[in-house]
């Protein structure tokens, strides 16, 4: 099916997420017993409280939220391809999502548009869907996969594609990119530590920046996948950023 979609027509793209408060103390009641409860089995299993274990609370829509989604597209000219990179960022979730959406619903809304992650189908797609629901915006029709066949769900996740049937094999972007020869996105910070830039440091921009390397790794490694030989000629458009205070 790869070799069949025009690079063209996918649009790359990361999430950086973080925990909606700073601290577990901010939490009111109800929320603080909700995430007990979903973090049961890690408390028992790690033997720490609910409130050391708030650390990891980024990764669950229900108790974190979006402060960046970089995307990528390729345009070829003359002969030449250029990835044009965009971030939509900053404190407002709501207002990010809605520029995101608008991207989503009037560019990339035909039935021969992709859209492309590593391990998306586990987090970016549906954590993006979730926090828009939560929202309460309108899912484009990229992300509205309810009732969809899966040959009708446009989306392609690199490391699904690395796994060749293997349910238990997970492999990290920065892992793949090493084994294809391509750039690491993690020079200067990972994912681990976005929550504290956030928090202690409020540098979105920083944020940002790496999340749209990520982006620039994941279309370079896609292109690998396909046997493209664009990967190393491509130039790179980084685009004015869509800050959402």
């Amino acid at each position: 099916m790869l070799e069949k979609i025009k690079i063209e027509n996918i649009l790359f793209l990361d999430i950086e997420t973080v925990s909606q408060t700073h601290d577990f103390s901010e939490l009111n009641e109800r929320s603080k017993e909700l995430w007990a409860k979903k973090m049961q089995w890690r408390i028992e299993k790690d033997h720490k409280s609910a409130e050391e274990l708030y650390e990891k609370s980024a990764i669950w829509s229900e108790f974190g939220k979006i402060v960046c989604i970089s995307a990528g597209y390729i345009i070829n000219k003359g002969g030449e391809s250029t990835l044009r990179v965009k971030s939509f960022y900053g404190h407002n979730e709501k207002h990010l999502l809605e520029n995101f959406a608008f991207l989503l619903s009037t560019h990339f809304n035909k039935d021969k548009h992709f859209l492309c992650a590593h391990n998306g189908k586990e987090f970016d797609f549906p954590y993006i869907a979730r926090r828009m629901l939560i929202n309460e915006l309108k899912l484009p029709k990229s992300l509205n996969i309810t009732g969809k066949k899966p040959w009708e769900v446009k989306h392609i996740d690199t490391m699904e594609l690395w796994k060749f049937g293997d349910h238990k094999h997970y492999t990290s972007l920065d892992l793949l990119t090493a084994i294809f020869n391509i750039p690491s996105p993690k020079t200067q910070i990972d994912g681990s530590m976005v929550n504290k830039i956030y928090w202690e440091q409020g540098d979105i921009p920083k944020i940002a920046d790496y999340c749209q390397k990520d982006v620039i790794a994941l279309c370079k490694l896609l292109l690998k996948f396909k046997g493209d030989i664009l990967t190393d000629k491509m130039h790179i458009e980084i685009t004015k950023p869509s800050l959402n205070n």
